[in-house]
């Protein structure tokens, strides 16, 4: 698969909170980025709202989580396995280092 990098200027305190988020849903920020482009596809349009009023409840978020996965899964959004992760990641750390 072929693979592209995308890179997107936001205000530094908007990447802190955004990736604090995330990563209480136990996912990185590049991974959120790519189920959100993933979802919206699949539904041709904003995918969904996924936020937890609670950041101290971790079964809040956990179902939270598991909702946005199950919903990718009935839509047949594949998951991308660890192997597609590193080296989509390889793949930006070399584009990167080659500029």
């Amino acid at each position: 698969m072929a693979t592209s990098l995308v890179q997107v200027r936001v205000d530094e305190k908007l990447k802190a909170e955004v990736s604090e988020i995330y990563e209480n849903f136990g996912i990185d920020l590049p991974t959120a980025i790519r189920i959100f482009f993933k979802k919206t596809v699949s539904v041709k349009g904003l995918p969904f709202d996924l936020r937890n009023s609670d950041n101290t409840d971790t079964d809040s978020r956990k179902k939270v989580y598991e909702t946005a996965r199950k919903v990718i899964q009935e839509n047949n959004v594949p998951e991308m396995s660890l192997e597609e992760i590193n080296a989509e990641i390889d793949a930006a750390r070399s584009e990167k280092s080659n500029s």
